[in-house]
């Protein structure tokens, strides 16, 4: 069975058909520039040549229809007909209280992404424009949405409410949701795969460290608490988002410096994290080459970074009662033993032994143990999946 797995983006598209028997990935793919001058299609098959592809796209209707011509072209593509596709699989930002779990969708899971669309407003409607196009092509086929909030459904009141007049809960659904649910799932699981131990006896944290950024403690195989809140810009430190701030420095710009709502929200989405902090920009291999010239802001950005992950480490494991396994993944938790080290630094109090020269191996392949054979906590790198796991979802949705 052959699930192709969608991931909308205001202006870009990302896509796997993933044949489930093997699951692995038959194609990989990313549309950029949907709806702005400039529109290319970028695939890649094992064993043929990358596909590319420049020709205007007006909407996501557009980028859908070349993908899937894509997949079905006789020399690049991997399928003779867009009846192998068996479903496909959509990647949906919020779920909002209602989805705790993946689902078919039909016309009123539509109708309720829609309501979500005010807690998600840079994501939902590019989710919901990528659903309606692949409904317009692909009538008869099965569609799923997979939301990166469900995972953390799981979560207590006590973990999720804010402390807040209870109105804003009851009328306005202002409460912590998380994010990254399906990468946390998976390497929580495959965390539980490589310790040889059954997921409910584990206490876990994820550490999901890219441009976005959020932390997760995992308690039997269910998400106990997260970093992200109402919104993704709660938390650690970001690429360009702030994480948490004292909430008082929003009134103050807004009192002292005349800022807008909107500049506010383009100042903590866009131009605060690694990139305000820094001065360089929001690639991680920017700021190492900013340590390695000694420039005295990369390297406050990196103690920052490497801190407060530490932080929440702890906060974690004493949420938890403890901790068997801590896991890095996504770009920077993948591909920076500097965040890693930082992180992990002068933890043996916790159980946490790292080894040097483990963590400085950037062949991390399948993943790796970067703690040393007498740690009680054993600590892994590994690259998260986040389409295997949405395939697998919309797998067991449609069987």
């Amino acid at each position: 069975m052959k699930i192709l797995v969608i991931n909308c983006g205001s202006s870009s598209l990302k896509y796997q058909l993933i044949d489930m028997a093997s699951e692995q990935p038959l194609a990989q793919g990313l549309v950029e520039r949907i709806g702005i001058e400039g529109s290319i299609l970028t695939q890649k098959v094992e064993g043929k040549d990358k596909y590319v592809v420049e020709t205007p796209l007006k909407d996501h209707q557009d980028a859908i229809e070349l993908v899937l011509k894509s997949l079905v072209d006789e020399t690049y593509g991997v399928i003779k007909s867009m009846d192998e596709i068996a479903a496909v699989g959509h990647r949906v930002v919020h779920g909002g209280e209602k989805y705790a779990t993946s689902v078919i969708i039909d016309d009123e899971v539509l109708e309720n992404l829609q309501d979500f669309v005010k807690l998600a407003p840079l994501h939902n409607p590019a989710n919901i424009t990528g659903i309606k196009a692949c409904q317009e092509l692909m009538q008869n086929t099965p569609m799923v949405a997979v939301f990166d909030t469900a995972f953390h459904q799981t979560m207590e009141e006590k973990a999720f409410m804010y402390p807040l007049p209870y109105k804003f809960y009851k009328e306005d659904n202002i409460r912590r949701y998380g994010f990254h649910g399906t990468s946390h799932k998976y390497v929580a699981g495959k965390v539980a795969e490589t310790m040889d131990k059954d997921i409910k006896d584990l206490k876990i944290i994820t550490c999901h460290i890219g441009n976005g950024v959020s932390i997760t403690a995992v308690d039997g195989g269910k998400s106990v608490d997260t970093t992200m809140g109402f919104t993704p810009l709660d938390g650690i430190i970001m690429g360009s988002r702030c994480g948490s701030i004292d909430p008082s420095i929003v009134t103050y710009l807004i009192k002292q410096k005349g800022y807008s709502a909107e500049q506010i929200d383009e100042l903590l989405n866009k131009e605060s994290g690694i990139l305000g902090i820094s001065g360089i920009g929001t690639d991680f291999r920017d700021i190492r080459s900013g340590v390695e010239r000694k420039d005295p802001r990369a390297i406050l950005t990196m103690d920052i970074f490497g801190y407060q992950i530490k932080k929440q480490i702890g906060a974690y494991a004493a949420a938890m009662a403890g901790v068997d396994g801590i896991v890095f993944t996504a770009g920077v938790g993948e591909h920076a033993p500097e965040i890693r080290g930082r992180a992990l630094n002068n933890m043996e109090f916790l159980g946490i032994e790292i080894d040097a020269e483990k963590n400085n191996n950037q062949n991390i392949g399948d993943g790796m143990e970067i703690s040393k054979e007498t740690s009680k906590v054993k600590v892994f790198v590994i690259p998260t999946n986040e389409e295997l796991m949405i395939a697998k979802e919309t797998l067991e949705l449609v069987k």
